[in-house]
């Protein structure tokens, strides 16, 4: 499927090639430049009639007429600057309207002054030529014409009105000018053509400049270009985040982020010993975190004196996935161990069971077969932790009604442990509260937390588990909460009570915490410890939102 990305970017370049071909702007440049040449001529004809006196160089034959012609020539191109400016109106109006203009007052004032021999007429050629540039197809030919009808219906005007007539000089200024129009359209074709292509180069490269600061902005690696002078040239967002810069690291020093990583690449330019591709690991502002940055020379031949590529990592990131490494691999040894002792433990235990049963043996030695039976169900009991462990058996949720599943949980947990009346006791458990989670996964969490409630809270006279359950205000999950009155878990244990083999308790095994948070987690759900006011200790199990998670 086409990421959102790359649709966006192929619908940019669209968008600007479209304007590249519809709006290119040399034939606006050769409008404006026509029409800039036009201001100085009309400027120019204007000032040589009046400082001519009474012979002029132009207008010699009907001077009104003259000089109206070229102040409204003069009026005209004032007007049309303005309207370039503007581009409010169609540009194949803006570029057809002036070259008719042009015609209309080159071939008067060549009429009002001497004809062909003013050397007026040459300014057509300019003016068709050039502007051939900027109209499409097939006008050119045909303002090329209009001129040649132009230039030709001046001279026989003239000649009707008694002036003199330059026939010859006339059609060959009709030649020039077509020559000089077919000449001009190869030309602007290929202009044409060439300003597209850069268009196009321009776009691709604005395109692929977006695509590279969208791939570097979204790079799970956090990435720091510096310049010669340790400036910040690029990087990312993660980068920021993990220096703690914001978006202010583009453009500064990397000392003001981090003044030991800058110490240590201002030492590195000048120390060759050190190796061209270092690894250190440094401590942000305020020792909040540590991070591993690996250096990378941009330039050839190990210059230390050019750009660097900083690639940094979170090193306590980096050390907790060491450390699941190793949790895994110790679990996968574990489970070999445990499945090689479990048949001679059995064996010890059936014998010790045996000898017990033993009339002839002494008091003595029947307190040894049981301290024997009692270490060999330890072990054993460990072994199957440790196996469970390292099965991970997936999840099979489904949905049911919480509280007449926790009314059978409660029966079968009293008459099990032989409780009494009134040990373990439903409390604010609402109806129709659903939950989604795999039932044999909750029995077995649930089990381990009640278990644990009540041995601890044994160790203070009585015996009192409460079972609570309801939804969060606002995100409307459910929760399941385990309350005893025992005597809690201090601030500096709480933090550790759910890694693998910790536990405080004399015979414990310290995974039964472990494996409920994991089967939790293997359900989408959370398992956390909270305080109890006034003693004891409150497990909570977040469920995961029953109407969201279908599978």
């Amino acid at each position: 499927m086409e990421s959102t990305a790359r649709r966006t970017f192929r619908g940019s370049r669209q968008a600007l090639l479209a304007r590249a071909i519809d709006e290119p702007d040399i034939p606006w440049r050769v409008l404006g430049t026509l029409n800039l040449f036009r201001l100085l001529i009309a400027s120019a004809l204007l000032a040589v009639f009046f400082v001519s006196g009474e012979t002029p160089a132009f207008g010699n034959r009907i001077p009104p007429l003259f000089t109206a012609t070229a102040s409204a020539y003069l009026v005209f191109a004032t007007v049309f600057a303005i309207a370039l400016r503007q581009r409010a109106v169609p540009f194949n109006v803006l570029a057809l309207t002036p070259i008719l203009v042009d015609t209309a007052a080159v071939a008067i004032m060549m009429y009002t002054s001497s004809g062909i021999s003013s050397g007026l007429g040459g300014l057509l050629v300019v003016f068709v030529g050039a502007g051939s540039l900027a109209l499409p197809a097939r006008l050119p030919m045909v303002v090329a014409a209009i001129s040649t009808f132009a230039i030709l219906g001046q001279e026989l005007f003239a000649d009707f009105s008694g002036f003199e007539s330059n026939y010859p000089g006339a059609g060959l200024l009709c030649a020039v000018i077509f020559a000089m129009t077919l000449a001009v359209r190869p030309l602007a074709r290929r202009i044409e053509m060439s300003e597209a292509l850069a268009r196009q180069r321009g776009v691709d490269l604005q395109n692929l400049s977006e695509l590279n600061e969208y791939i570097v902005q979204h790079l799970r690696e956090s990435i720091v270009v510096l310049d010669a002078e340790d400036q910040v040239r690029l990087s990312n967002a993660s980068a920021a985040e993990l220096l703690g810069a914001g978006e202010a690291l583009p453009g500064h020093p990397i000392r003001n982020a981090s003044p030991a990583l800058a110490d240590y690449i201002l030492s590195w330019r000048a120390d060759r010993s050190l190796p061209s591709h270092p690894e250190i690991t440094v401590a942000t502002e305020g020792n909040s975190a540590r991070i591993t940055a690996h250096l990378a020379p941009l330039a050839k031949e190990d210059n230390r004196n050019g750009a660097v590529l900083v690639f940094l990592e979170d090193a306590s990131l980096m050390n907790a996935r060491v450390q699941q490494s190793k949790l895994a691999s110790l679990g996968r040894l574990s489970a070999s161990i445990a499945h090689e002792i479990r048949n001679p433990v059995g064996a010890m235990s059936h014998a010790a069971q045996l000898l017990a049963e033993n009339d002839v043996i002494s008091e003595d030695d029947r307190r040894l077969t049981e301290i024997i039976q009692t270490h060999s169900s330890r072990v054993s009991h460990i072994i199957d932790n440790v196996l469970q462990l390292s099965r991970r058996e997936t999840s099979r949720p489904e949905r049911f009604e919480l509280k007449p599943w926790l009314e059978d949980f409660g029966r079968e947990f009293s008459r099990t442990l032989e409780l009494q009346e009134g040990e373990l006791a439903l409390a604010d458990v609402a109806d129709g509260i659903d939950v989604r989670m795999d039932p044999s996964h909750l029995r077995q969490v649930l089990w381990n937390l009640c278990d644990n409630a009540v041995k601890y809270a044994s160790e203070t006279g009585g015996i009192l588990v409460e079972l609570h359950a309801g939804e969060q205000t606002g995100q409307g999950r459910p929760y399941l909460e385990v309350r005893d009155h025992g005597n809690g878990v201090d601030a500096a244990t709480a933090d550790k009570i759910f890694e693998p083999f910790y536990t405080e308790r004399s015979g414990g095994t310290g995974l039964g915490l472990y494996i409920s948070r994991e089967l939790c987690e293997l359900n989408r759900a959370t398992l956390l410890y909270l305080d109890r006011p006034g003693g004891g200790s409150i497990f909570r199990i977040v469920f995961a939102d029953p109407d969201r998670w279908k599978t």
